[in-house]
């Protein structure tokens, strides 16, 4: 019986230095045939978008077992839902923060490798994903300021995203806030592949050591560094698009839309391979 040949992945580059257009087939991308190279490549360029290939939620859950460990949130194995709307997601609150900077997991010791997301419903007005490579960033930083922020560490708390949204809160609602763990993370992320990434977002609230607004103004700084046009890529959804991200290696957020727009989005999530270090 004839083998049938692997064939090569195909894919082209969407800007310099993030993010890359990947073109393959459902039976490939579901066979694992390329599962080496996509997780080669998702490291490289950061954001890999699949326009329009149309998985089904199981078809998704199959494709993200192909590259690693599945990470499931909910109890029943499932996609997440990711919405703003409390009448389909018990985390919209949450969620709304995601309207600002970020990566996922900073209270974990090893955060999630990767998220993979189709679109489900989309808003008439709004929802964009945007996505930050934050290797490239930390590779393209000025000598001087790498020297600043080398063995530096930053306070990451729960509270940061939820004051970016909602700057007044009560103090009952802070408390609320306050009651998950916060982590002390470095700035700079040494990776087990020799590379380094920044470790910034809404989630960081000051710099361990510095004043209080010095170290706030270091990390306006870098993620204002981080986010320049040049360093990010904009995802303009269609239904069927599935984009996958390096959440080692990035930061996202999606631009706000109206709570009632309906807009559904179904993750999944690839489990963590390394430790912050």
């Amino acid at each position: 019986m004839a083998v049938k040949d692997k064939t090569q992945l195909a894919y082209r580059g969407i800007k310099p230095l993030i993010g890359a257009e990947v073109s393959a087939s459902k039976e490939a991308l579901l066979g694992g045939e390329h599962g080496a190279e996509l997780s080669e490549l998702l490291e490289r360029r950061g954001v890999l978008v699949f326009p329009q290939i149309g998985l089904s939620d199981d078809e998704q859950i199959a494709f993200t077992k192909t590259l690693g460990d599945y990470a499931p949130d909910l109890a029943d194995g499932g996609v997440t839902p990711i919405s703003i709307d409390p009448r389909v997601s018990a985390s919209a609150d949450f969620t709304r923060t995601s309207f600002f900077w970020h990566f996922d997991g900073y209270m974990n010791e090893v955060p999630i490798r990767a998220s993979i997301m189709s679109a489900r419903v989309l808003s008439a007005s709004g929802g964009k994903t945007e996505f930050c490579n934050t290797y490239a960033a930390y590779e393209e930083l000025p000598d001087e300021r790498k020297r600043q922020i080398e063995g530096l560490r930053a306070v990451h708390a729960h509270a940061g995203a939820h004051l970016s949204l909602e700057p007044e809160p009560s103090y009952e609602r802070f408390s609320e806030w306050q009651k998950i763990p916060r982590n002390t993370l470095p700035l700079v992320w040494k990776h087990r592949s020799g590379r380094k990434s920044l470790v910034i977002g809404n989630t960081a609230v000051n710099v361990v050591g510095t004043d209080p607004l010095e170290g706030l103004e270091l990390l306006v700084w870098l993620r204002d560094w981080a986010t320049q046009e040049r360093f990010t890529y904009s995802h303009e959804w269609s239904i069927g698009d599935m984009v996958m991200w390096d959440n080692t290696g990035t930061l996202h957020r999606v631009t706000p839309y109206p709570a009632d727009s309906g807009r559904l989005m179904h993750r999944t999530k690839l489990a963590g391979e390394e430790p912050f270090a």
